[in-house]
């Protein structure tokens, strides 16, 4: 079984003139309820998966996981697949430094793939007030005519503190901005973080993998985007 106690699907059925197991694309269907299936396909989630494929020759054939029976080891090739599908479902199990560390790199794929190359500062602070970088941002978008979005990728309390403190700062040196915050997960943020958060902040997302649409979108009409 998975960890929530949902079992795996596992067939064995002939294609050709062989014998082969396969999940009939369960496994994948069921990370999805907790991950957008794109995210499954990039980062750390992704060499997770492929890692478990090769170590275990299971293939996959546009989601459907497969494993051949080779000279009848029926048992063999049984433990050897089980033990593929259980090693992927860890993708949604990750220790929270590896979830932070997908997180980081779900938000700048998106920024990558969303905003042109020469409008987007990742990590920037500004060099006459803060040479030492002590209040960066994760992500400034210059944004033609209008004030640049000061964007920060938020997955933990401590990263909201420093966002506050970050946007305040701004704000006394007078240096003109639009702060966004997207959240791993907002619903984990303590609400007094959240709430001084909000104060400075102009626009927030509750997490990026159902509001990339949203973001997107937000971006558009905010200028960021041709």
């Amino acid at each position: 079984m998975f960890e929530d106690g949902d079992h795996l699907a596992i067939v064995l059925k002939r294609e050709h003139e062989n014998w082969i197991l396969s999940d009939e694309g369960h496994t994948y269907m069921h990370l999805t309820y907790d991950l957008d299936e794109k995210d499954l396909r990039t980062g750390t989630r992704q060499r997770i998966i492929t890692n478990a494929l090769s170590s275990f020759s299971v293939s996959d054939r546009s989601g459907e996981l497969l494993t051949p029976i080779r000279d009848g080891q029926y048992g063999d090739a049984l433990y050897s697949f089980v033990q593929a599908l259980l090693k992927i479902a860890d993708v949604t199990f990750l220790t929270r430094e590896r979830v932070k560390s997908t997180f980081l790199e779900d938000f700048r794929e998106f920024i990558e793939k969303t905003v042109l190359k020469e409008r987007r500062t990742f990590d920037w602070h500004e060099p006459e007030h803060d040479p030492e970088g002590l209040y960066s941002v994760d992500c400034r978008i210059e944004v033609p005519a209008e004030d640049p979005i000061f964007m920060y990728a938020l997955q933990s309390d401590d990263k909201v503190k420093d966002a506050t403190i970050g946007l305040h700062q701004y704000e006394r040196w007078g240096i003109s901005h639009r702060g966004v915050g997207v959240f791993e997960n907002q619903e984990e943020i303590n609400r007094k973080s959240l709430a001084r958060f909000s104060d400075v902040c102009d626009k927030q997302f509750s997490n990026l993998a159902t509001n990339k649409e949203r973001l997107s979108k937000y971006l558009s009409v905010a200028g960021a985007i041709q």
